[in-house]
């Protein structure tokens, strides 16, 4: 009956014929790894039993693969002297051509060929541990992922989220603020629609998976390259357009109404162009008059651009940007009875929008054979304002009053510049050394007289207009004494001007395969981190705006130790396991005698966090145990599982290690996909992921000292010390993909928490049953179930 039900839609979507085989092209060019340098006559082979599809690569290192028919294949690249690359289960459809630009590792063992087959695990050449390769086609293909990379990261192993609403990424028990975001070889504002100062998460994603290349997520340890970050690094890459054919995507769905258009610039030189824009549906639905059943309605929409411009053989430019805006109003005034659950704070309307762009310009350049040079240029800007009132009812829960009780911008516009030269001294080594510039010109105001509730006169915590800069120098060196064992080792510097600090930091990799089915890696890092900007130029409300109490405050420094273990049962099933440890040092905590906060703890709310005088006085430290088990698909079947046990401390002025914020003790995941093919062109597309971890921690509240401050207190000394119960989220997603001529049909839904478990979150207060002499304190929960669908159709024009 299922595939009756498929082959009807596919009859009505396409009106052809369900018999004929459809088929599509792959290219790409194929480059030296260390030199990135085109290699030429590389035989490319569609790795298929039967199959005698294959081609070599021309003087420029370009290759096509023509009439690859629609479905998941493996492609073989096989070169004299360097190490076989198999890249398997690459998506063919009927609409768009498949773009694969591979890099080949030469033998360091000189050979007449080399049949060492390699799943390629990162694209940076001195990552050896801790990485992994976001593949696109995950962001996608994994239930509950939502097409964000940063709620796909969550998958791995280590790696979980903090709430279902935002996708903050935690690694290792480390605040989601150790995350250092990169695109195209720079550090960027964080991504994310709704984003609140000091965070790198936010409700949904400004990314569009449409735009981005397969990049490198580090969770420890990570090169000399990569700084100001102490807990992993998001090191994204946007693709190259098609030079050949003009492709069109268009999207309908939950989280956004899209367009996505690539093509040539120029057939002759290589030009291309690449360009999505998306809206917010719900926002659409509300300008159609369509009720949704509420009157909150996020607004955002985004756009991303990249025009790659290639001159002569040696030299290439590109022109690359991102942005987004987007805007909220939460009126909880117009209420008429006090909601079980809602979206920011049940007393106040708040009005918040957030608006980020980010624009550069990348210049590549090959100087002979075995070196090259690449300078890239960046301006982003991230403005973010809010305004909230304070909603005073009476006994019927009927609005008294407003009062406006809170005011904020932050405007961060920031230049960014980075360059490095790449030189392969020999098959066996490769040295790398670069300079990293961000410069920030910062406008910040902040003023509160939230609490206690009878404050009248404001409370000024910034009023800020400066500049500062972040200075970052490094060189990393890469040797392989075999095609088994390679050391990789660097030094990272930074400099923040405003404070005069500048610290050097070690790090080592190595990576060695002990056989053909085993490999053991282990690495090292020192790592410095800068606090969110704001919190430099803030100062207390009864000081000067001049007298900032923490302009001096130092970068927090953390040493990372990992060790590893993979083992390949057979070419589908692998086994990764890491056990790493990591020591915090320099992290700021409150100069008040007693104090249990520690600067380890904030980075993952809806809040903005000024604490009291600070000092780099503070340790903590994590480790634990990782383990990943994962079956590629082959089949028609992929599953991956994976789980980590780990302990995560903090120590502030009491001299007590606790619990930090995101210390669950354990986290498990387990995701898995069958997609059968429905006749020769279509395909039914089924996934699902559950996700059991430990329940969020958090501090008894002091219910007098909250009562007469109107907000919540804990009690210090017993700061993250209970649990909530366990999280348990199960997810599925349903779909079908039907190929035709020239289009590609897609409809799907992710079933987000299908269970409709109640996870809690948090506890908050409540001002109204404080005012009716009740418990003041609400539990707050997590996602119930969430219904989320799309539709999307590719188009191809144009000679294949």
């Amino acid at each position: 009956m299922l595939k009756k039900i498929a082959f009807l839609t596919f009859f009505l979507l396409c009106g052809v014929s369900v018999y004929a085989q459809l088929q599509q092209n792959i290219r790409g060019v194929v480059y030296d790894k260390e030199s990135k340098t085109p290699l030429v006559g590389v035989v490319v082979s569609l790795n298929e039993k039967g199959s005698t599809i294959g081609t070599v690569t021309d003087e420029q290192g370009g290759y096509i693969l023509m009439n690859v028919p629609v479905g998941k294949v493996s492609v073989a690249y096989n070169y004299v002297g360097y190490q076989q690359v198999v890249l398997s289960n690459i998506l063919v459809t009927s609409a768009k051509e498949v773009l694969l630009n591979i890099e080949m590792e030469e033998s360091a063992t000189k050979m007449q060929e080399v049949e060492v087959k390699a799943k390629k695990e990162y694209i940076n050449e001195m990552a050896l541990v801790s990485a992994k390769t976001f593949d696109v086609q995950e962001t996608e293909r994994y239930a509950g992922s939502r097409a964000d990379p940063a709620r796909m990261a969550s998958n791995f192993a280590g790696v979980h989220g903090a709430d279902d609403s935002r996708n903050d990424i935690i690694i290792r028990g480390n605040s989601p603020q150790g995350i250092l975001w990169r695109l195209e070889d720079v550090d960027i504002p964080n991504p994310n629609h709704f984003a609140i100062p000091g965070t790198t998460g936010g409700p949904v994603s400004m990314l569009n998976n449409k735009t981005l290349a397969n990049s490198d997520f580090f969770t420890g340890a990570f090169p000399a390259e990569y700084g100001n970050s102490t807990a992993g690094v998001f090191d994204l890459k946007m693709r190259n357009g098609n030079n050949k054919r003009h492709e069109i995507t268009g999207q309908l769905g939950f989280l956004g109404t899209e367009l996505a258009a690539e093509g040539p610039l120029s057939k002759k030189s290589g030009a291309s162009y690449l360009f999505t824009y998306r809206y917010s549906t719900l926002k659409l639905f509300e300008g159609l008059n369509i009720k949704i059943g509420t009157n909150s309605i996020p607004n955002y929409q985004d756009a991303a651009l990249k025009l790659n411009l290639p001159i002569g053989k040696k030299t290439n430019i590109s022109v690359f940007g991102i942005g987004g805006l987007s805007k909220i109003d939460l009126i909880v005034s117009k209420l008429t009875e006090q909601p079980e659950e809602l979206y920011g704070e049940s007393d106040r309307d708040q009005y918040f929008s957030s608006n980020t762009g980010v624009g550069g310009v990348s210049f590549h350049h090959l100087i002979d054979k075995n070196t090259y040079t690449k300078a890239v240029i960046v301006q982003s800007v991230n403005d973010i304002t809010s305004r909230h009132d304070k909603v005073f009812r009476d006994a019927n829960y009927m609005v008294d009053s407003l009062k406006h009780v809170l005011g904020y911008r932050f405007n961060i516009q920031t230049t960014t510049a980075h360059w490095f030269v790449n030189k392969k001294l020999s098959a066996r080594s490769v040295v790398k050394a670069g300079i990293i510039n961000n410069y920030y010109r910062v406008i910040m105001t902040d003023s509160s007289r939230q609490f206690p509730v009878s404050r009248q006169d404001w409370q000024h915590r910034l009023d800020y207009e400066g500049r500062t800069a972040l200075l970052q120098l490094y060189a990393q060196y890469k040797y392989r004494p075999s095609n088994a064992l390679t050391f990789t080792g660097g030094l990272h510097g930074q400099y923040l001007t405003h404070t005069s600090e500048f610290v050097i930091e070690p790090r080592l990799g190595m990576r060695w395969r002990t056989s053909d089915k085993s490999v053991v890696t282990a690495g090292y890092g020192l790592h410095s981190q800068m606090q969110p900007l704001y919190q430099y130029f803030a100062h207390l409300p009864t000081a000067a705006s001049t007298d900032m109490h923490n302009y001096d405050l130092g970068f927090t420094r953390s040493h990372h130790a990992v060790a590893g273990y993979e083992y390949v049962f057979s070419k589908v099933l692998r086994l990764r396991s890491e056990v790493y440890y990591q020591y915090l040092f320099n992290v700021p905590i409150e100069t008040l005698a007693g104090s249990s906060f520690s600067g380890l703890n904030q980075g993952a709310s809806f809040s903005r966090l000024f604490p009291n005088k600070l000092v780099n006085n503070g340790t903590g430290y994590n480790y634990g145990l990782e383990l990943t088990i994962e079956k590629f698909f082959h089949r028609n079947f992929y599953m991956l599982a994976t789980g980590s046990v780990f302990d995560s401390k903090a120590r502030g002025n009491d001299g007590v290690y606790r619990n930090t914020d995101y210390n669950t003790k354990f986290a498990t995941n387990l995701l898995a996909g069958y997609e059968p093919k429905l006749g020769k062109n279509s395909v039914l597309l089924t996934g699902v992921k559950i996700t059991y971890a430990g329940g969020r921690l958090y501090s008894p509240p002091d219910v007098a000292a909250s009562n007469a401050t109107g907000d919540l207190v804990i009690v210090e000394t017993q700061r993250n010390t209970l649990k909530f119960p366990d999280y348990f989220r199960a997810d599925m997603r349903l779909g079908i993909r039907i190929n035709a001529r020239r289009f590609t049909h897609e409809i799907a839904a992710d079933l987000v928490n299908v269970f409709a478990i109640r996870n809690v979150l948090s506890i908050s207060y409540n001002a109204d049953l404080a005012a009716q002499g009740a418990y003041p304190f609400v539990k707050n929960y997590q996602l119930g179930f969430l219904p989320l669908f799309y539709y999307r159709i590719d188009f191809g024009s144009g000679k294949k």
